[in-house]
């Protein structure tokens, strides 16, 4: 029989788009907001987007520890960008 494991999880907001996110494995820092964030702890750098209240996301791991962030994201990625964009003016409007 597997036995039940808890999870913990505290996001604190700094300032608008910026958060420290405490979990029992470790600290990050989240930068962005909801379709395009960066989060960046000691297991590297992974940039998320995706289309808000959808629960439709892609996420990339950019770097591994201790190595610096790639260039940027794949071309996956920039189309589901231009998508939310696309989506958030059109809301918007």
């Amino acid at each position: 029989m597997r036995s039940m494991g808890f999870r913990f999880r505290k996001t604190i907001r700094l300032f608008p788009g910026v958060r420290i996110n405490l979990s029992k494995s470790g600290v990050s820092t989240s930068i962005g907001k909801p379709g395009a964030t960066i989060n960046i702890s000691e297991r590297g750098t992974r940039g998320t987007v995706g289309i808000p209240g959808t629960g439709l996301s892609y996420s990339e791991q950019l770097s591994k520890p201790g190595q610096p962030a790639t260039g940027g994201f794949s071309v996956a990625v920039l189309v589901l960008q231009v998508v939310v964009f696309f989506v958030a003016f059109t809301l918007a409007s």
